[in-house]
Formats: structure tokens, C-alpha cells, sequence
């Protein structure tokens, strides 16, 4: 699929003050690293270091920690014109660095005042994939405007693609955050979920992967991509597969998925996809280096 804009991701904008050492709750930590952050842009950022086009829509505040965030996508190449800046503070949020899960703060802002004339609508035709996240889903306005952006999107025929990153401080309404995540799935939506976002959203501790692609499968998804403690598995109806994690390091799902989606557009197929994606996860994490597609091809060509 050659179009001029690879990607444009859609939803949260925020500061993230992550805890310097190891903690299990906000209490234990008494020293925080700022990060711009949020999904959507990590995802952009990843598909930025393979060279592609990514453009982010969000909102952040009218203030220093909003012209901060905007400033530091700038310079990673990433395409702010749609980056609105609004009256209400950018959104911050305290993390808890874990082995595990992290235990967060949320201090709700900016994030959820996305506006549909923030969206290029006479420009779909020239986007590639559509990316959105179920915490951009918790909240209206957001909600309301990513749905419709998505209808707008699968229409003129692009991927149009959903990061499950559910937790429960963010989406406190587990049955508006199933319906919200089924009507986005229902324009063909290629699905991004974690164990532990299946695990928070749908409370099943040990689900069989197969069952977790079926379930995205009946609600109208294309695709799903599913990563729990073992592998990575990509379904979509005719067939499945599982890649097994080869590093002892967690691996990078912002990575993952910058390959996977970056191969789709290559009109790479299910297995080859899955396998770009994971040798993109492998490789070491970085906001700057660029990543050739011979480095993410090669196992699968040549």
C-alpha cells in the first residue's frame, strides 16, 4: 500500500513521571524521570525510526509541559500539524517502574479534548494506517471523535488498527470500555492486545491464544496480534501463527507493531508480518536510530 502519510496515530498526549528505581506503589518512590509519552506517539516514533511517515492527533495544554511534548516529536520527525493545544493542562501521569505491572496516578486533562476538525478527513485516501488506543477510547470527547475518524478511515481504505492498552484507572467502566473496543473492531480493525491487557479488561487470568484472536475475530476485527508470556501470535481466521520470544528481555510491543504494520503496508503476509515484528522487538529500544528493512527483513528475504 504506497501512500504519502504511512501512519497517523490517534489519542493520548501526556507527561509521564516515571519512578527512578524499582517501586510497587507512588508511595515508595521519591525520585521521577519526565517522559513525553503516550501510545499513539510511541508507536509513531517506532514507525518513524523504519522511515515511514507518521503523523500523531492529540491534544495537549496550552502550556510548557504541552509545548515540550509537541517540541520533542518535532525533532523525531514525527508530524505535529495535527497536535491540538487546549485551554485545560496537559494530561500527567506517575508511574511505578515494575517487573510486573505498573501502578499509576492519572491526572486527567488535555488527553480526552480531541476535535474532529483536528482530522484531515480530505486526506484519508493518501493515510495507510489508522491507529488509535483503548485508553483514547475512556473518554468523550475522544471517544465520539476516534470512532468516527475510524469509520472515516477503513471507508477510504486504510489499515485501520486498535492498541488494547486497558487499565482500569484509565477506563474505569469495563462494559462501555468492551462496547467502545467492539465498535472500533467492527470497521475491520487489526487488534493489538497483551495478556495483561486481556487479563484486565476481561478478568481471565490464562486465556488460550487462540480463544483471545476468535473472540476479536467474531466482533469484526481482521487480524489480531496477541503477545502474552511465551510468544507472539498473529490470526486472522484462515490461519494462525506463534513466534516464541527469543531475548530474556521483555519485548519492546510499540516495536512489534511498527514492524508489523510497517510490513502489511509492504503487502508482507500474516507470518512475514509477525516476523518482522518480532525481530524489530529484539532490537534495542531507542527514540533516535534509524532501522533499516533489511534489518527487519531478513529472515524472511533472501
Amino acid at each position: 500500500m504506497q501512500r504519502t502519510i504511512d501512519i497517523l496515530s490517534a489519542g493520548e498526549l501526556f507527561v509521564d513521571f516515571t519512578t527512578a528505581d524499582f517501586a510497587q506503589t507512588i508511595e515508595e518512590g521519591t525520585l521521577f524521570k519526565r517522559t513525553p509519552s503516550g501510545a499513539p506517539s510511541e508507536l509513531a516514533i517506532q514507525m518513524a525510526r523504519l522511515g515511514k511517515k507518521a503523523m500523531v492527533a492529540s491534544t495537549v495544554g496550552s502550556d510548557d509541559m504541552g509545548k515540550t511534548i509537541i517540541s520533542y516529536l518535532k525533532k523525531l520527525g514525527i508530524d505535529t500539524s495535527c497536535i491540538a493545544q487546549v485551554e485545560e493542562p496537559t494530561t500527567l501521569i506517575l508511574n511505578t517502574r515494575s517487573a510486573n505491572e505498573s501502578n499509576i496516578q492519572v491526572y486527567r486533562a488535555a488527553d480526552s479534548m480531541l476535535s474532529i476538525r483536528q482530522f484531515p478527513f480530505q486526506s484519508f485516501e493518501q493515510i495507510g494506517v489508522f491507529h488509535s488506543t483503548c485508553f483514547a477510547l475512556s473518554k468523550n470527547p475522544s471517544q465520539h471523535v476516534i470512532l468516527q475518524a475510524a469509520e472515516r478511515a477503513q471507508r477510504a481504505g486504510c489499515i485501520v488498527s486498535l492498541d488494547i492498552n486497558f487499565t482500569h484507572k484509565i477506563f474505569p467502566d469495563r462494559i462501555e470500555a468492551k462496547k467502545a473496543v467492539s465498535e472500533f473492531a467492527r470497521y475491520k480493525a487489526l487488534i493489538k492486545i497483551s495478556a495483561q491487557d486481556w487479563k484486565n479488561l476481561y478478568e481471565d487470568d490464562a486465556p488460550a491464544p487462540q480463544a483471545v484472536i476468535e473472540h476479536f475475530l467474531k466482533i469484526g476485527a481482521s487480524e489480531v496480534c496477541y503477545i502474552n508470556q511465551d510468544a507472539f501470535w498473529a490470526g486472522n481466521g484462515q490461519e494462525t501463527h506463534s513466534l516464541p520470544f527469543r531475548s530474556a528481555t521483555l519485548p519492546d510491543h510499540h516495536a512489534f507493531l511498527s514492524a508489523y504494520l510497517t510490513a502489511r503496508l509492504d503487502e508482507k503476509n500474516l507470518l512475514e508480518s509477525a516476523t518482522a515484528g518480532r525481530k524489530m522487538s529484539e532490537l534495542p529500544v531507542s527514540a533516535t536510530e534509524k532501522v533499516t528493512k533489511e534489518q527487519i527483513y531478513s529472515e524472511i528475504e533472501g
